[in-house]
């Protein structure tokens, strides 16, 4: 059995957003009890972390990080049509993930303890970015 549905989130420019509720919910409507539900961002500057929910600094220091081996408007960037945060924003992209995939036991997704879903904005102002979720099993 399968069973997909795809969400559009507004976000605030760059920055992580917790999915959770929005997944746990898609995973609740399909009925499946045990599986995976995989989840794929349709877009090349954001991404889908699996990440600690309980301390935000883990997101602040993570963001640290990427501002130091992407930073923007990088003078050796070719690519820079979309202004000074997009090449940036492609290789945050790349070097996090746009799918993850999640088990589902009990008709719930089988996240860790400290474990969130979060929308990673990588472009520093808001966009709507769209997220299908698949999710198979029984």
């Amino acid at each position: 059995m399968a069973y997909q549905e795809s969400i559009t989130l507004a976000t605030h420019g760059r920055g992580t957003r917790d999915i959770n509720g929005e997944v746990a919910r898609i995973v609740a409507s399909s009925g499946i009890e045990t599986g995976i539900c995989h989840l794929f961002l349709h877009h090349t500057s954001a991404s889908l972390i699996l990440c600690e929910n309980a301390d935000p600094s883990v997101r602040s220091d993570l963001e640290t990080i990427l501002r130091r081996l992407a930073p923007d408007a990088d003078p050796s960037y070719s690519h820079t049509l979309e202004g000074p945060d997009d090449m940036s924003a492609h290789v945050r992209s790349i070097l996090t993930q746009v799918e993850l995939s999640i088990p589902v036991s009990r008709g719930r997704l089988a996240l860790g303890t400290w474990q969130g879903i979060f929308l990673y904005e990588h472009r520093t102002h808001s966009h709507r970015r769209t997220v299908t979720a698949t999710v198979i099993g029984q």
